[in-house]
Parts: structure tokens; C-alpha cells; sequence
């Protein structure tokens, strides 16, 4: 224990850029705190509240939402950090002007057709998935939500470049404990499957849209006010922002696919109950990703920064560090789900919910991987390596569908459970192993400059 605190001692010392991370993930992690305290408050009465069939009803009309969601997403979030700063450090009002309209104005387009998707799809979604085509409204109703998040992406982008970390602090808070309030009282009022959903699409209204705020008043302090001004003709780079975005949506489609509806291939293949004891794994399993969520958020604008200034050592020191401090913590909760898992079950859903304790370990291993290295995706978006990192998950996620066709309906959701890890396993292991590959050849092609110069 003494060598593992020297340790992360020294790699703390040793690096400033760490420190800033830390800092602005501060923030994040306060909030991301506050949200799991709260998350397993809500969840937990939700599940006591529902049983297991509603409870796991709950999670098909949710993940119903973010799934479709998913399908139309550009992921315009990705695409402004990674030019937004450029254009700022350059001085290049319009440009970043314009970039941010442009974002915007796909993102919103790509909503508004996600929503009619999601309305006109709902029936036949409520009879596959829940088995029952009468939940259809409440489909539609908590799929609103993806009309409120139709700013979302770009302005939470813009929040992470101008470092407005605390500010989406407060708002991550506010919506985590409004949707707790609301569930609570609908605990105390032995409410209804209506109303914990009414509890979660208040929390996700708030969450969509306050963050627009939050970007635009940063952008007017750092642009000026007359940013939105700015002409889409002064946008350069059409075609490699296009090219990004769609890269990022083919991307967000496979994600769609393979991991955001997990809990839907569950409900397709077996039932609602089964995706009560799943969504209990799953949940308990996220709950170990909230302390690292934070550095995701702010590790991507600064290995973009890196890559840009071409500090190839100081980037491969910095990833050492930060996969460092993630797996200390991966392995630490790792270790007490494994010994403890059942009675924290017990405790968070219920004596009812036990049979997801073995789903929980396996989804433990992907999870695990997925957590450590969780630099691996933001590392190839910033080296221009998009489309690898569409092929790997496009490959290990076929992989996995069709080994849900062949599995799951013969051994239940415990097949599901190995295939959703294994391509975590396969995914993340490749897209950082590709990272790795380019920061090495990078670093030997600087070297070889410097020695020619």
C-alpha cells in the first residue's frame, strides 16, 4: 500500500498538466459524486417501487429514447472540441462562429427527425420490447427529451473547450436532484411506472437544455456577443468537418447498435424481467465509471492540445499517469464488487434482484477495461484515426449481435453479460493499442526532423 501511495505521490507531482486536469475534473467529479448518491437513492426506490418487471420496463422506455437519440446523433460534441479551440488560439472569431452555427443547426435538424422516428416507430417498439402496445404513449411522452438535447452536444463541446467545468457541475446537480425529489415522492405516494418516468424526463429536460446557457454566455465573453453573427461561408474545411461528422455518426450508429441498448436486445430476446436483473448489473457496474466520467470529459481538449503542439513525450507520460490513477480506482471497486456484490444488491434493490449478482461480475471484467483505458477513443479522434476506431467497434460489435442471436435466447441474459464484455475487451484493447502504434511513430518521425535539422 505504501509503494502504491509513493507512487501516485510522485506521478502527481511530476506534471502540472495533471494538476489542471484534476482541477477542472474537480468539478465534475463533485457532481458526478452527488449524482451516484442520488442515482442509487432514485434507482434503488424506483426498483423497490416497480418490482422487476417494471423496474426493467422503466429501462426499456429510457434506453428507448437514448437509443434512437443515438441513431440521428452527429455527435457535434466532438466535433467542436476538436476544432473550437484551434480556431479561438488563432483568433478566428468567425470561423469559431460559424463552426458552432453549423454544429448546432445539424444537430438540431437531426433531432427533430429522431423525435418523428421515435413517435411514429413507438407501437411496434412497445409490443417488440415491452410486450405490451399500450405503453406506446409513454414512449412518445419520455421521448421528448431528445427535442429538449437537441443543443446538447454542441453546447456541452463549447462548455469543455472554454473550461466551464463547474458551471455543468451545478446543472448535472440540480437535474440529479430534482429527478431524486420527484421519485422519492412517488415512493412515499406509492406512485406508478408514469410517474418515475415523468421523475427521470423532468431531470433530462433540465440536463438538455440549461447547458445551452452555459455556452452561449461563455462564448459571448470569449467572441463577443456578435459570434452568432458569423456567415457559415466563413466555416473552411467543409468536407474534413463533414467527413468528421459523419465518421462520428457511423460511430454513434454502432454504439447505438451494440452497447447504448443493451437493455433493449435483452427485452428482444427474453423479457421484461430479465432486463430488471440486467439493468441492476449494468447500473451497479457504472457506478465504478462516475469518479473517471470527469476525466473523460477533460482529457480530450488537453490530448487534442498535446497533438496540435506536437509534445509527443509529455503526451505519452500523461497517459501513463492518468491510466494510473483510473486503474488504482477500477481495481479498487473491482475487488469490493466481487466480495461484496451480493449484499450491496440487496441493499440497493432488494432480496428480488439477487440473480443479477453474476451478470454484474461479468459485466465487471468490460467495464473494467473500458475504465482504464478510457483515453482510447478521444487519443485516435485526435490523431485523425477515426475511422480505425469506427472499424474496431463496427467489427467486435457484429460480433457480438450475432452472438446475441445464438446465445442469449438458449443461456439468458448471463450470454448477454459475456458478449457486451468481450467487446469492450476487443474494442478498447485494439483502439488503444492502435493509439499506442501512432504515438510511437509519431515521436520517431520528430525525432528524425530534429536529428535532420
Amino acid at each position: 500500500m505504501k509503494w502504491l501511495i509513493d507512487r501516485l505521490r510522485s506521478l502527481w507531482e511530476k506534471n502540472p498538466k495533471l494538476h489542471k486536469i484534476v482541477r477542472d475534473s474537480s468539478y465534475m467529479f463533485s457532481a458526478n459524486m452527488v449524482n451516484m448518491v442520488l442515482g442509487v437513492v432514485q434507482s434503488s426506490l424506483s426498483a423497490r417501487l416497480l418490482g422487476v418487471e417494471g423496474f426493467g420496463l422503466l429501462g426499456i422506455i429510457t434506453a428507448y429514447a437514448s437509443t434512437i437519440n443515438n441513431l440521428f446523433s452527429f455527435r457535434m460534441g466532438e466535433l467542436v472540441v476538436k476544432y473550437l479551440g484551434d480556431y479561438m488560439e488563432e483568433g478566428a472569431t468567425a470561423k469559431a462562429g460559424a463552426l458552432v452555427k453549423a454544429a448546432a443547426l445539424i444537430e438540431a435538424c437531426s433531432a427533430m427527425l429522431a423525435f418523428v422516428f421515435l413517435w411514429l416507430a413507438a407501437p411496434l417498439a412497445a409490443q417488440i420490447f415491452a410486450k405490451d402496445s399500450s405503453l406506446a404513449p409513454l414512449f412518445v411522452f419520455y421521448g421528448i427529451i431528445v427535442l429538449a438535447e437537441m443543443f446538447y452536444e454542441t453546447s456541452y463541446g463549447v462548455v469543455q473547450v472554454l473550461g466551464r467545468f463547474k458551471g455543468h457541475a451545478i446543472i448535472n446537480s440540480a437535474q440529479s436532484l430534482l429527478t431524486a425529489g420527484l421519485i422519492v415522492a412517488a415512493f412515499v405516494m406509492g406512485g406508478s411506472l408514469e410517474m418515475i418516468v415523468f421523475a427521470y424526463f423532468a431531470g433530462k429536460v433540465i440536463l438538455g437544455i440549461a447547458p445551452v446557457f452555459l455556452a452561449v454566455e461563455g462564448l459571448n465573453k470569449r467572441l463577443g456577443w456578435a459570434w452568432w453573427k458569423a456567415s457559415l461561408k466563413d466555416m473552411p474545411q467543409w468536407k474534413e468537418l463533414l467527413q468528421f461528422g459523419l465518421g462520428s455518426n457511423f460511430s454513434a450508429t454502432v454504439n447505438m447498435i451494440v452497447r447504448d441498448s443493451e437493455l433493449l436486445w435483452v427485452s428482444f430476446f427474453l423479457s421484461p424481467v430479465e432486463v430488471g436483473y440486467y439493468k441492476v448489473a449494468v447500473a451497479l457496474n457504472r457506478y465504478i465509471l462516475f469518479p473517471i466520467n470527469p476525466f473523460i470529459q477533460t482529457t480530450y481538449p488537453e490530448i487534442n492540445r498535446y497533438i496540435k503542439n506536437k509534445a509527443w513525450k509529455p503526451l505519452h507520460q500523461f497517459l501513463r499517469k492518468i491510466t494510473a490513477l483510473s486503474a488504482t480506482w477500477t481495481m479498487l471497486c473491482a475487488v469490493g464488487l466481487v466480495f461484496l456484490g451480493e449484499w450491496v444488491i440487496k441493499i440497493y434493490a432488494g432480496v428480488e434482484f439477487l440473480p443479477a449478482y453474476p451478470a454484474m461480475l461479468i459485466l465487471l471484467i468490460g467495464y473494467g477495461i473500458a475504465n482504464i483505458f478510457f483515453w482510447n477513443r478521444s487519443l485516435l479522434l485526435s490523431f485523425g484515426d477515426s475511422l480505425y476506431a469506427f472499424v474496431t467497434m463496427l467489427v467486435a460489435g457484429l460480433l457480438k449481435v450475432l452472438g446475441g442471436f445464438v446465445l442469449v435466447p438458449q443461456y439468458g441474459y448471463l450470454a448477454e453479460a459475456g458478449l457486451f464484455a468481450s467487446f469492450f475487451v476487443i474494442s478498447v484493447g485494439l483502439n488503444s493499442l492502435r493509439g499506442h502504434t501512432n504515438l510511437r511513430r509519431a515521436q520517431r518521425e520528430g525525432q528524425i526532423r530534429e536529428e535532420a535539422a
